[in-house]
Formats: C-alpha cells, sequence, structure tokens
C-alpha cells in the first residue's frame, strides 16, 4: 500500500480487481484507490482527482471525532459516561453513575479512559462468551480484543474468539448478539441456514436487528477516542 503524491489517496493493488475502485473508509475518513494488479497508476490517479467533489461530499458525512476529553460523554452500553477530571482524584477512572471520575495529568485522561474501557470491554466480553459458550455446549480456549477496522469479531478453528473493544460502547443487545454469533461459530465454522439458526437460539432473539444497527452506526463508534482534525 502506497499513498498518492500530493494527495490524501491510498493507492492498493489488489489481484482480484477488475477495475479501479474509489472508497472513502467510514471508520477512518481514508480515501483509497484499489487497483488491478497491471492496471496504469497514472491515469487512475488523474481519474480519482477528478472526483474531489464525491470525495468531499462523502467526507463531509462522516461522523465528528469523539475525543477521551474532560467533560466528554462517551456511550457505555446502554448508558452515557461524562467524563470528569479532577487532579487530584486517583489516576485509575472510577465509574460513579452517569460519571467516569479520572484524575492526574489532564493529557493523560484519554489514554487512561481508553485503557479503562478496554478492560472493561474484556471483562464483559469475556463474561458473555462464557455465558452463550455453555448454552451451546461447547469450549472457548481464549478470549482476546483488538480494535479492528473491518469486522466486530473472529473465531478460529481452535475456539480462540477476538472482539473488537469498541463493542462496549454499541447498545447492549448489540455486544450480545456479536458474542452470539462468535459463539455459534464452534458449532458451524460457516454463514450456512444451520449457522444462523444457531445464533438465533442462543441468543433466544433475532439478531438482524443488531446487524441492522451495526450497519447503521458501527462506523461512528470508530471516531470515539479520536482527537478533533485526527
Amino acid at each position: 500500500m502506497n499513498e498518492a503524491p500530493g494527495a490524501p489517496i491510498e493507492v492498493v493493488r489488489h489481484p482480484r480487481a477488475r477495475r479501479a475502485r474509489l472508497s472513502v473508509d467510514p471508520a477512518t475518513g481514508r480515501v483509497r484507490l484499489t487497483l488491478p494488479a497491471r492496471a496504469a497508476l497514472r491515469p487512475a490517479l488523474a481519474w480519482a482527482e477528478s472526483k474531489r467533489a464525491w470525495i468531499d461530499a462523502q467526507q463531509a458525512r462522516l461522523p465528528e471525532a469523539r475525543p477521551f476529553a474532560p467533560c466528554e460523554t462517551i456511550p457505555f452500553g446502554d448508558a452515557e459516561l461524562r467524563i470528569l477530571w479532577e487532579e487530584k482524584a486517583g489516576r485509575s477512572p472510577v465509574r460513579e453513575g452517569d460519571l467516569l471520575r479520572c484524575g492526574g495529568p489532564i493529557e493523560r485522561v484519554p489514554a487512561r479512559v481508553e485503557r479503562w474501557l478496554r478492560s472493561e470491554a474484556l471483562a464483559l466480553l469475556s463474561k458473555e462468551t462464557q455465558h452463550y459458550a455453555m448454552r451451546a455446549g461447547v469450549t472457548v480456549t481464549q478470549v482476546a480484543i483488538g480494535d479492528p477496522r473491518g469486522r466486530w469479531g473472529s473465531c478460529t478453528g481452535s475456539g480462540a474468539i477476538r472482539y473488537s473493544w469498541r463493542l462496549i460502547l454499541a447498545p447492549a443487545f448489540v455486544l450480545r448478539a456479536t458474542v452470539a454469533h462468535e459463539v455459534a461459530h464452534r458449532l458451524h465454522m460457516d454463514h450456512s441456514p444451520a449457522f444462523h439458526a444457531a445464533v438465533a437460539r442462543l441468543l433466544e432473539a433475532d439478531p438482524a436487528p443488531a446487524r441492522a444497527w451495526l450497519r447503521a452506526h458501527g462506523a461512528s463508534l470508530h471516531w470515539y477516542g479520536r482527537a478533533s482534525g485526527s
């Protein structure tokens, strides 16, 4: 992957691409030009530059960056928390109702808040994974978290499940449906009708609303913790 000279357009050559494709990543705002392996670069870049009005329109629709800064509010499951900074408070964030109290140097607040959210996400996702694994009668060898841009969870054939920590920012029904989805892969390593039936059975609900929520709002979760203008 490389960046087009003089323009914030990332150029990616893909062996299965049949034509040039221009896209704006809703999770990052990056502009990407995907090309077939042997496509000529110069005319493709000229074509991409001619689409500047389209690029600008797409970027104008992107969510606003929401830094983890004092006085900012952040979603937390079905609640919202307001970050309260007090210099003499403990450095580790502590939830008190709808407040997230944090002390220490103010410039370190964003990093401390993110670490706290990641810790809460791992604890909750581990608990929910255990719950659904017991319902399914399967074993999960490991639960881990990361910050992928393209997926909310993944399950390996060995039974390790990895989630996006940003699920802690989504409503509880979305998090639970995602966990049920990944645990169901311990029964069916595909997306067959049997797999989807297993998800609904484990969840005891229709997972479609959760999938719809992620399609509509999932990209916005990636803008939390980002400084304005970044």
